[in-house]
């Protein structure tokens, strides 16, 4: 058995289980697992938010011998349940400890290591109370929702010295790594373009009616950064086989939509093929579509463009106009495809494509740029929090990338140029885009 196991592979198995009624798993005991590892070895973790992303990701880190889950966490009941119950027929015992509230959890000395994966808009505040105390996190993406938030994040996980670990998991896919090495090395050329498309914003949600909370749900709990809002299932429901993405995706209040929660895969693999990715654009320009009068208000259509020092152009696009601009090849829309003066390279988490053809059977040499080698996201996080390696995708990168997603998203809503310093981290002469920044907070959380 694999040490992990990919979104799409849980969704499959997911889905498979529902036919039959339940999810089977078996337990570490019958593969072996148990005593390979000493438990005082073995990084303690705690799971914080368990819809389908977390429990992906906490599948992924049962896999691994040197991990040992011993606490999860959900503000819904029933998902906390699932949670726990996951981990304890795993380690075919009863220990897995189940909180409301993430701060029981991270309060717990035993504790080494938390993964963060709960709606994007508590991220922030929950990855500082990580660090403050001193525990190392594998936080999915994105950073949050505003600019300042992720900085914030950055100083404190700085000054704690703690691992971090960005959810930019195609930084640990060889696809996506040979690709960029292709464009660093100039194999196709001096690159001149960047063409981004990811899918869209649901657009289709419209105002539900108030309904009361259900009891299993700490609603206010879940909201705490966000704005007070009524409460309908809609809102703040997990994924589900019949519903599919969370609405919450696509709710400006959580979450910058898909522009962003999707757009920073993406984009930070545009950031480190063109050799910026602690860096950003000069120059912002784009228009976007969103949805007036609806539940779901994030952008669901749009073109952005980016323009670097070095002259290169970036366009972010959802899937749709991306397949339509003039400069796509290969009939690709999704993905990332880089085009030079000598060639092409498009990747997808799917496929590697490249004109010409030859590209792909270049073997970087060992002079040429080798860019940073991971296999497995989640156990270069283990290797990181035990000293052996390096993060993947650390707090430095995983911020760049979540400030350009800002970029992007505001861009998109004022629809007109704005000019960035990459080295401020400011729009230059535009007091509306740098409001832009930031995001109030409901009392009594804060920064």
């Amino acid at each position: 058995m694999k040490n992990a196991i990919t979104r799409r592979q849980f969704l499959k198995t997911t889905a498979a289980a529902s036919a039959v009624g339940a999810l089977q798993f078996i337990p570490a005991r019958a593969l072996g697992r148990v005593g390979l590892v000493a438990p005082s070895k073995r990084v303690a973790l705690g799971v914080i938010g368990l819809g389908i992303q977390g429990t992906g990701d906490m599948l992924a880190f049962l896999g691994n011998s040197e991990v040992q889950v011993i606490a999860v966490c959900d503000v819904h009941e029933e998902q906390r349940a699932k949670g726990k119950k996951v981990v304890d027929t795993f380690y075919s015992n009863s220990d897995c400890a189940a909180h409301k509230d993430f701060r029981e959890l991270i309060a717990r000395p035993e504790i080494d290591a938390v993964q963060i994966t709960t709606p994007d808009h508590w991220h922030p505040l929950i990855a500082i109370e990580a660090a403050l105390h001193g525990k190392h996190m594998y936080q999915e993406k994105p950073m949050g929702w505003s600019f300042r938030a992720a900085h914030t994040v950055e100083k404190v996980v700085k000054e704690s010295g703690v691992v971090f670990q960005f959810g930019t998991q195609q930084r640990s896919d060889g696809k996506f790594r040979f690709a960029c090495e292709l464009v660093r090395n100039g194999k196709i050329g001096q690159l001149k373009t960047i063409l981004v498309g990811v899918p869209g914003s649901v657009a289709s949600c419209p105002i539900q009616p108030v309904e009361s909370v259900p009891k299993e749900l700490d609603y206010d709990l879940w909201l705490g950064t966000a704005p007070m809002a009524p409460y309908c299932y809609h809102r703040c429901r997990p994924f589900t086989q019949k519903d599919g993405w969370s609405t919450w995706y696509s709710i400006s209040d959580y979450c910058m939509g898909m522009i962003g929660n999707w757009g920073v895969h993406h984009l930070d693999i545009a950031q480190w093929g063109n050799n910026s990715e602690l860096s950003g654009p000069t120059e912002i320009q784009g228009t976007g579509e969103f949805p007036q009068g609806m539940l779901t208000d994030c952008c669901v259509s749009w073109q952005v463009e980016n323009r670097y020092a070095n002259g290169v152009t970036l366009v972010h696009m959802d899937d749709a106009t991306s397949s339509k601009h003039p400069l796509q090849k290969g009939g690709h829309g999704h993905g990332v495809m880089f085009l030079g003066t000598e060639g092409w390279v498009h990747v997808d988490r799917e496929k590697l494509d490249a004109q010409p053809a030859s590209l792909l059977d270049i073997k970087i040499g060992p002079n040429e740029v080798q860019l940073f080698k991971s296999t497995n996201h989640g156990a270069n996080f283990i290797d990181a929090v035990k000293g052996r390696n390096k993060p993947a995708a650390p707090i430095e990168i995983a911020v760049r990338t979540d400030t350009l997603c800002n970029l992007q998203l505001i861009a998109a809503k004022l629809r007109r140029k704005l000019r960035w310093n990459p080295e401020k981290e400011q729009f230059l002469n535009d007091n509306e885009a740098n409001a832009l920044l930031d995001r109030p907070m409901r009392a009594p959380w804060k920064l």
